[in-house]
């Protein structure tokens, strides 16, 4: 009876804590659920219409941010109407900027450049990548008319239009015949949908980044040979598998875009933010072959890596939120918007 009575003492004292530490957690600024899934459209993963969510960064919350969706549910701070002379913002995290205000974010700031007199769309899903885009702007053209599009490509793009790369919600294509195939997230269960709306589960798996699967494959590796570093020189073979995929993802692109007669299509493909030079990297290398294949293809391309090196040789200060946040600050933001506005204006 005796071991009943401790036991249950001590139960009852660790859920006292868990409610008191969720207490503490709901006043801090910890990232909140932003409950994404297919709300509008069965390619597009978006938020729902009106949600309002926290994000913030690491333990000690940093770059807190409260974001509103759109009635489209994209992070923006106004609702998307037909306007065949709005200019379409597609990308990732990128576009969304989370971990600055609002202003500051690349929407706004492009509308800034570009004199204040057309609408940008913000339309930025984090964790996607090509395929994906083009399904942005087919939903663009239909819904609001639009015909001018920017894009904005990061160096990892190619390797992610590879199905089961982790960063596909709808097209992408089969790793081994290169094919076209849809891919979508599975509906959350329950456990899932019970830990969305819980700011100590949000704080220990969102700001920890705690992975208990990950964390037992570290501890495995422990006293194993040194990793195979990052971004290692391009082999032969990964040269050639490389250029299929660039061939096969921009042609993949083109078909899914074409009967949405673009206007103007400008593929903006990011570079070393810390405006070192371009190595013989896989990375680095994936990223020249899909410029020179999106360069074939006819489209247009602005390279970002002369702007980033320019910046490098005019100064000492980051364009990045911070080495724990390889986005860019409001100051990159803008050297990139300037550089887009250039090209759009007529």
């Amino acid at each position: 009876m005796q071991t009943i009575r401790t036991l249950a003492v001590a139960v009852l004292s660790a859920l006292a804590c868990l409610l008191a530490l969720e207490g503490v957690f709901r006043v801090l600024p910890v990232s909140t659920a932003t409950l994404m899934g297919y709300h509008h459209d069965p390619d597009l993963l978006t938020y729902p219409p009106h949600h309002q969510w926290t994000i913030s960064t690491g333990w000690d919350l940093r770059n807190a941010q409260t974001l509103r969706s759109n009635a489209s549910g994209f992070a923006a701070d106004r609702d998307f109407v037909r306007d065949p002379d709005a200019v379409a913002l597609i990308g990732d995290s990128y576009v969304e900027a989370s971990a600055l205000p609002a202003p500051d974010r690349p929407a706004p700031q492009l509308q800034h450049a570009l004199g204040g007199g057309r609408a940008v769309y913000a339309m930025g899903t984090p964790g996607t990548t090509l395929l994906d885009y083009a399904q942005r702007v087919r939903y663009a053209s239909q819904q609001f008319g639009t015909r001018d599009f920017v894009l904005w490509l990061e160096a990892g793009d190619l390797r992610q239009v590879r199905c089961g790369s982790g960063n596909i919600v709808s097209r992408c294509l089969d790793p081994g015949t290169l094919a076209p195939r849809i891919e979508r997230w599975p509906a959350p269960d329950a456990i899932k949908r019970l830990v969305r709306h819980s700011a100590l589960a949000q704080y220990i798996f969102g700001q920890l980044k705690f992975n208990p699967g990950k964390a037992w494959a570290d501890l495995q590796r422990v006293g194993s040979p040194a990793h195979r570093p990052a971004n290692p020189p391009q082999t032969a073979t990964e040269k050639a598998a490389a250029q299929a995929l660039a061939k096969a993802a921009v042609q993949e692109f083109l078909a899914q875009v074409q009967p949405y007669q673009a206007r103007r299509l400008l593929m903006v493909v990011d570079g070393h933010h810390d405006g070192s030079a371009l190595g013989d990297g896989a990375i680095d290398g994936e990223r020249q072959v899909l410029i020179e294949h999106l360069q074939v293809a006819g489209l247009e391309v602005l390279d970002l890596q002369p702007i980033f090196a320019r910046h490098r040789a005019a100064s000492r200060l980051s364009p990045e939120v911070g080495p724990y946040d390889h986005h860019l600050n409001a100051q990159g933001v803008r050297m990139v918007m300037q550089a887009i506005a250039a090209r759009l204006h007529p």
